[in-house]
């Protein structure tokens, strides 16, 4: 069975040829630079991508839990807050879409008053709304009629379904998203420059020896595999280990279990941790092209 052109070149490319390989330098600048912006580049990556795949989950669990969740908050004088927050409980009972409804503890609206006000909140001595958190089924609630009903039966209630502060925040989740996957073609082609650079800094500094080698019959194809398969496996190696580091310093990034916020959890998850296997692949495959078209280049402004 005859394989593809590529994978046959990929097969030739790995199998090597150690005449050819002395061609290239085996350290030095070029060899130093080809594994330090691999190693880098790739450790880049993997945060980038960590970045994309958690902000993508973390907006489309905002999307979801703010969704299916909204407030009712009651302002009337103290003598009829009581009488209207048991009216809204018992309006919102028989309303189509609330799945639960239940009002706000104090130490409840303590709590979540103490980071802006301190721990000695005196709530008995403010005017304090009283707030009832709805949990709306798959269905949803019809916003508009239920205000209709609130304004008839509890006219100090407001209704408040997080819409209008929602979605700034999913906004902006996707948008994180995507400067992530634009920060890792951005990595890539960063990358692919450097290669090329070292590439083409090492076949200059060959100039003599490739002059010497096609003066005994050397073909241009055959030098520039040599260049290929040196620095693809740097590449290769580089990024190898900028995975490996980067993927570490994810995994001992705070979980989502832990008490702090939405930057808790940012990270991969299930299947997600074999994304950083492919980045060195990516590396190999970028270092690869920019090394055979930097090479091909060269070689022909120096015939």
């Amino acid at each position: 069975m005859r394989l593809p052109r590529f994978l046959t070149n990929i097969t030739g490319l790995l199998a090597g040829d150690g005449h050819a390989d002395r061609v290239v330098p085996p350290t030095g600048f070029t060899a130093q630079l080809t594994l330090f912006a691999a190693g880098a580049m790739a450790f880049l990556a993997v945060f980038a991508a960590a970045l994309s795949i958690s902000t993508g989950r973390l907006a489309d669990r905002w999307s979801d839990e703010l969704a299916r969740t909204a407030t009712l908050r009651i302002s009337a004088p103290a003598e009829q807050l009581e009488a209207q927050a048991a009216a809204a409980l018992r309006l919102l009972e028989t309303t189509t879409g609330v799945a639960s409804a239940r009002r706000i503890t104090a130490q409840e609206q303590q709590d979540l008053l103490t980071p802006w006000l301190g721990p000695n909140l005196p709530l008995d001595a403010l005017p304090i709304p009283a707030l009832i958190e709805v949990t709306q089924t798959r269905e949803g609630i019809d916003a508009d009629g239920l205000r209709a009903r609130l304004a008839g039966e509890v006219p100090g209630a407001v209704y408040d379904d997080h819409a209008r502060w929602r979605a700034p925040l999913v906004r902006a989740a996707q948008r994180l998203r995507g400067l992530g996957w634009l920060s890792l073609l951005l990595i890539t082609g960063v990358m692919g420059a450097m290669i090329t650079l070292a590439a083409s800094a090492a076949l200059a500094a060959n100039a003599r020896v490739i002059e010497t080698l096609r003066l005994i019959g050397a073909r241009d194809a055959y030098i520039a595999r040599a260049f290929v398969r040196r620095f693809t496996e740097r590449a290769l190696i580089g990024a190898a280990i900028g995975a490996a580091l980067g993927t570490l310093s994810v995994a001992l990034l705070p979980s989502a279990d832990t008490a702090g916020g939405f930057l808790t959890g940012l990270g991969f998850s299930g299947a997600g941790w074999l994304l950083p296997a492919l980045i060195p692949v990516i590396a190999a495959a970028v270092a690869f092209w920019a090394t055979r078209t930097a090479a091909l280049r060269t070689l022909r402004n120096l015939s």
